[in-house]
């Protein structure tokens, strides 16, 4: 009686400590075998992307590269933020029946007699947006275009078309522009710079200074300060955004009200106009554009590998 006892106790015994081996043992059997961005990859994954074919070792790495694309894929969905709206669903859904001659009636009729879901297309429409959307997000991160580049492909185009007789003169409006210039400091708030500023600037239109004298005597612009506060002549895009739209906005002579950019606060006065020689930004710019738009149509013949440059993929033993 006390031996059966027993040996119910130790078969019970035995049945837990299996119970507890067994994850363990399978636990042991699942092999990492790649992480992508620190996500593992199980060899189960990769057995299992195999199916049928047979256990060789390109088998397994074409599995493999299989299981990294999807990862990478499904990663940049979600760093991209990207949603897609029922309107703009619908938008694909009435250019389809547009194209197609239909009414929106009629592609759902259309649709429910070939046997296709409604709701299913909506969404293999809303999945393409996205892989779209997702695709050329990143094909955008993957350019890079070096100024050395464009320097040397946009001198090639200029030389090419004087070569041909074709080159022609591309002006842009330069302006001769003055400024006064206070930064802050924890003494000197905005507050306060901005109240000197509008200061001076009542000064000069009362004629109690001029331009010039302000200038020397109050910008912390040192190199213009010297010069009366003249920047020369220049053209817009050379300067900050809130300086350049300030120069393109004021009428020449007019001092402009006190503004903030990142150096401080300013205020200008436009000088003068003329046209510059914008030909050579002009090849530039045809250069910049031939650039980008070549490694674009590469990068889109397959995205994926862009991915995979800024990925960081492990492959383990």
């Amino acid at each position: 009686m006390k031996l059966t006892c027993i040996n119910r106790k130790f078969i019970s015994s035995l049945a837990l400590l299996f119970t507890i081996l067994m994850p363990l043992q399978a636990s042991a059997a699942e092999k990492v075998v790649a992480t992508v961005n620190g996500y593992p990859i199980l060899a189960s994954q990769v057995k299992k992307e195999l199916g049928r074919k047979a256990d060789n070792a390109a088998n397994r790495q074409k599995a493999l590269d299989g299981i990294i694309d999807d990862i990478l894929v499904q990663q940049a969905i979600q760093e991209s933020g990207v949603r897609i709206s029922s309107a703009q669903v619908d938008k694909v859904f009435q250019s389809v029946a547009d194209s197609n001659g239909l009414t929106w009636g009629q592609l759902l009729d259309v649709l429910d007699y070939q046997g296709v879901n409604y709701h299913e297309y909506r969404n293999q429409i809303a999945h393409q947006l996205l892989m779209n959307e997702v695709r050329q997000q990143n094909i955008g991160k993957s350019i890079d275009v070096t100024r050395e580049q464009v320097e040397a492909l946009g001198s090639d185009l200029q030389k090419q078309a004087e070569k041909r007789g074709a080159v022609k003169k591309h002006t842009a409006p330069e302006y001769r522009v003055r400024h006064i210039l206070l930064k802050t400091n924890p003494i000197l708030t905005d507050a306060k710079a901005k109240a000197e500023l509008s200061k001076i600037r009542a000064d000069i239109l009362a004629k109690k200074t001029s331009f010039e004298a302000a200038a020397k005597a109050n910008s912390k612009d040192y190199l213009s300060g010297d010069k009366g506060g003249d920047l020369g002549f220049a053209f817009p895009e050379n300067y900050v955004p809130e300086f350049a739209k300030m120069v393109r906005t004021s009428k020449i002579g007019t001092i402009t009200q006190p503004f903030k950019t990142e150096f401080g606060w300013h205020i200008l006065q436009v000088t003068d106009t003329r046209k510059g020689d914008k030909t050579d930004d002009f090849y530039r710019q045809k250069a910049y554009e031939q650039i980008v738009n070549k490694q674009a149509q590469a990068e889109s013949k397959n995205w994926v590998s862009g991915l995979r440059k800024r990925a960081q993929i492990k492959i383990l033993n």
